[in-house]
């Protein structure tokens, strides 16, 4: 599923993010930087030793909640990999949603000033944290849609959903975008 957002395209597909030929592959990362399951050991399993290696020399505090730090790819098909810490969903009055537009908008800032022009994004938050895969949908896909409207960059956008219930509610989402 494919739109256009001021000449940007904003993509989803259902596959595996490790995999994807882009220039940054986001990870969903936790805030120690120090690898984990889903999403982040699939990416570090990937990319091979030196994504930890440098996480921990570059990052040795982590990276805060709510934000995103750069590191080189590894072995993966891509020049670099984001670490985002998307917040863990406490019921929503905890600054959450917030916090996730916060992860998503600093890897377009850290593209944009990188001179980047093709993220493949998971979707953050969604697996251990627990966060409400329909709404993490809603408040990512608004929060792109707003970054490419303001900054008409990077050129393409990429959501890489594992699982068939995470790529229909990012689907649903788009579609009243463009309905």
């Amino acid at each position: 599923m494919l739109i256009t957002v001021e000449d940007c395209q904003l993509e989803l597909v259902q596959g595996d993010i490790t995999r994807q030929e882009v220039d940054v592959i986001v990870n969903a990362a936790n805030s120690d930087l120090a690898g984990g399951g889903g999403v982040d050991g699939a990416i570090h399993r990937a990319a091979g030793r030196s994504l930890i290696e440098e996480t921990s020399r570059e990052f040795p505090d982590g990276c805060p909640t709510g934000s995103a730090v750069p590191t080189s790819a590894g072995d993966l098909p891509a020049q670099f990999v984001f670490h985002a810490v998307g917040p863990i969903w406490r019921g929503g009055g905890d600054g959450e949603e917030d916090l996730l537009r916060g992860c998503y908008r600093r890897c377009l800032e850290l593209a944009v000033e990188k001179g980047l022009e093709s993220v493949a994004f998971p979707a953050i938050s969604t697996g251990v944290y627990g966060y409400p895969v329909d709404l993490a949908a809603e408040t990512s896909l608004d929060e792109v849609r707003r970054f490419l409207e303001s900054s008409a960059r990077p050129s393409l956008v990429r959501f890489v959903l594992f699982s068939d219930g995470h790529f229909g509610a990012h689907a649903r989402v788009l579609e009243e975008m463009v309905g």
